[in-house]
């Protein structure tokens, strides 16, 4: 995998934590398909669920993406696996890790993310 093939989907996946932290649902929700899955620690999230989060403003005060590796699954299917260290509002003082897996899929000609799973790092 190409280093351009793995920066243009720590890209797209940048642009979801930047809503996160800007508290900016409809951004959020521009880059989630109509048949988004979530799948986390609380359960199951639907694109209105994931974007509702951000209703009382944003839900993390700082990020980085880390050991992104790129899994090509088809022409038109990008599987992004990384470790996310952050950090939230409430409790900036407190850095969180979790693993991300995230698919990305080519929709009427535009990447959009169609599932995400989250699993704590501990």
């Amino acid at each position: 995998m190409d280093a351009g093939t793995i920066e243009k989907f720590v890209a797209l996946e940048t642009g979801v934590w930047d809503a996160l932290m800007s508290g900016d649902g409809a951004a959020d929700a521009a880059l989630l398909s109509k048949d988004f899955l979530g799948v986390y620690e609380s359960g199951f999230s639907n694109r209105t669920e994931h974007a509702a989060m951000l209703d009382n403003g944003p839900i993390v005060a700082t990020y980085r993406i880390e050991q992104a590796k790129v899994r090509v699954v088809s022409a038109g299917a990008v599987l992004l696996c990384y470790l996310a260290l952050y950090t939230k509002p409430a409790d900036p003082g407190r850095e969180e890790k979790m693993y991300v897996s995230s698919l990305w899929e080519e929709i009427d000609g535009r990447w959009l993310n169609t599932f995400s799973q989250d699993t704590n790092a501990g």
